[in-house]
């Protein structure tokens, strides 16, 4: 029995559970749910006649790295509708009215059937999927059609499944990319293994996306308060791991230095704990009015939208995730050219592991080890300008992914 058979079996089969789940489940809900809106969605907005580039993206983090690409393809495709979409919750429902996009959606689950139906009302002149989707059903009939289909920002590793003996179905999959951006020189030749030798090395779009930060009004009054010119520590998305290593530091610390903290759960009753730990003067951005923020030591930030612009006044910065939950964003501190602390597990995360590897990212193990950093840093002011550099050499040297993915594009549309 043909692979390709038994995968649409088990596609509908996965699909149904789905549903079941749902029933039980809020954030399946939404993933099944949502997908209700796809055809009724494309129906009403696209017509026959429309020019369409359609990219689709996993979650948040591909977003971000399909977004520079998106915006060149704005800026030069203007009569082309731009149609995105995506395959979890967590991303769809962040970024949903987001304007870089005429359409956004959720993707239609990969079975022969809503395949099909999604293509004829898309019609893509151009399709481009983001780092790993990877998606048979969706890739076998864009071939049929002739759409010129690529996969950009992508990384790949010997554990993944195309490299193995038995990952013929997903390499033959694969394979009908008509062409690779690749992050790194390892990915190339590890597609080149497998006989694929239609790649490029151009980097992560990423890099492109966070150089533009530089370019924008970073300016908070509140932080201009807050800082005061004193020095300052940026913890940004920290989880309870984290927060417990900063919360002791803090508490324990003589050092002349401004804290920000701003946890990746932002509820009230996590805000309250770590407010009620800390043993010196604190605020919540929710209740800014009306206080003295040069007097404040810690600064929590209980709402989003205001990290990255926050950094901009970090003299060294901490990015949670990396005791247990997964490593968060690192490149927007970096390109601000400052030391970065982070947790052990960092592994998988290229950007975190060529910086660490340079210098400009510093892991830590524990309290002692952070405790003992932080002294390191805060004695010795041109180790933190010389660490920072790193940071931003890097972020500079390794931009221009999205320029030259477009430079391809421009050769087929």
């Amino acid at each position: 029995m043909p692979l390709r058979f038994l995968y649409n079996i088990l596609i509908n089969i996965v699909w149904l559970a789905l549903k079941v789940v749902a029933l039980f489940n809020a954030k399946i809900k939404l993933f099944v749910k949502g997908r209700k809106s796809t055809f009724p969605l494309l129906e009403e907005k696209l017509s026959p006649t429309d020019n369409t580039i359609w990219m689709h993206v996993a979650s948040l983090g591909e977003f971000e790295q399909g977004l520079p690409i998106l915006e060149r393809l704005r800026s030069k495709y203007p009569e082309h509708k731009l149609v995105l979409s995506f395959f979890s919750p967590s991303g769809y429902e962040v970024k949903k009215n987001t304007s870089v996009a005429d359409i956004v959606v959720y993707l239609p689950i990969d079975s022969n059937s809503k395949v099909k139906r999604f293509l004829n009302l898309v019609n893509p002149q151009l399709a481009i999927f983001v780092k790993y989707e990877v998606w048979p059903n969706y890739l076998y009939h864009l071939g049929k059609r002739n759409v010129p289909t690529i996969l950009v920002s992508s990384i790949f590793s010997k554990r993944q499944v195309y490299f193995k003996s038995f990952g013929g179905f997903m390499r033959k999959s694969l394979g009908k990319f008509d062409h690779y951006f690749v992050q790194d020189k390892k990915s190339k030749e590890l597609l080149e293994s497998i006989g694929l030798n239609n790649s490029s090395i151009g980097g992560d779009t990423r890099l492109d996306r966070v150089s533009e930060i530089l370019k924008r009004n970073n300016q908070l009054d509140f932080m201009d308060r807050f800082k005061n010119d004193q020095l300052c520590l940026v913890a940004g998305s920290t989880w309870p791991e984290d927060e417990k290593i900063l919360v002791n530091y803090i508490n324990s610390t003589n050092e002349k230095l401004k804290f920000v903290i701003a946890p990746h759960e932002i509820k009230s009753v996590h805000i309250d704990k770590i407010t009620s730990s800390l043993e010196k003067t604190v605020v919540r951005y929710s209740e800014l009015d009306n206080q003295n923020l040069k007097e404040i030591d810690v600064l929590i930030i209980d709402t989003i939208g205001l990290l990255t612009k926050i950094y901009s006044y970090a003299n060294i910065a901490y990015v949670g995730g990396g005791f247990a939950t997964g490593l968060h964003n690192t490149m927007e501190p970096a390109v601000f050219g400052i030391p970065i602390i982070i947790g052990p597990q960092f592994q998988g995360f290229k950007e975190a592991e060529d910086l660490v590897n340079e210098g400009g990212i510093i892991p830590i193990s524990s309290q002692d080890s952070f405790n003992n950093l932080m002294g390191d840093l805060l004695n010795n002011p041109i180790s933190i300008k010389n660490t920072g550099d790193i940071n931003s050499n890097y972020i500079n040297s390794n931009r221009g992914a999205a320029d030259l993915i477009l430079k391809y594009i421009s050769g087929i549309l």
